[in-house]
């Protein structure tokens, strides 16, 4: 299994350690899924404001049919995000 470095939260700094005080205020805690960002925090933001994007911007789906295309995604890939 490939293993991704990432920075820790308490070693994170500058523009990473803003974004995961935003992510960790929002949600509680700053998934893994995002952590593998930390090494380029822009991308990190740019990954959750693609997320916002789909799941909550302008859209013929409404929020609980894109939930449930989220949820047969991650089934299907053995996800448990």
């Amino acid at each position: 299994m490939s293993w991704i470095r990432t920075v820790a939260e308490g070693d994170a700094e500058g523009t990473l350690a803003e974004a995961y005080g935003k992510v960790g205020a929002a949600r509680g805690k700053v998934a893994n899924i995002l952590k593998i960002h930390s090494l380029t925090p822009r991308v990190m933001i740019a990954h959750l404001e693609l997320y916002r994007e789909i799941m909550f911007g302008p859209s013929e789906l409404s929020r609980a049919e894109r939930e449930l295309v989220a949820i047969a995604v991650s089934s299907a890939n053995s996800c448990h995000y």
